[in-house]
């Protein structure tokens, strides 16, 4: 699946750490604060968030933009140190 991570760090040491972790994990800086991979497995996504959690704070905040998952495109926040996901799907008209 092609996965998109948009970061917001609170701290400088978090910015270094969290584009350490998606280095290693082979993601490519696209923008600043925008990285990109399109060949990720459900299992390493969820070992990148593991990851991600034990270098971040309440003050960081990011999005990660999935797709596809179940058909539709997923995104996942990490605010105030906690996940929320919700999957988009198209309406309808």
């Amino acid at each position: 699946m092609f996965v998109s991570v948009i970061l917001d760090p609170g701290a400088a040491e978090s910015a270094q750490a969290l584009a350490k972790i998606l280095t290693f994990y082979g993601y490519t800086k696209k923008q600043r604060s925008c990285w990109e991979h399109t060949s990720v497995s459900e299992e390493r996504l969820l070992a990148l968030k593991k990851d991600i959690d034990r270098v971040t704070d309440y003050y960081d905040t990011l999005r990660i933009y999935q797709y596809p998952v179940q058909g539709v495109m997923a995104i996942t926040e990490l605010s105030k140190k906690k996940w929320r996901k919700m999957l988009m799907r198209m309406s309808e008209s």
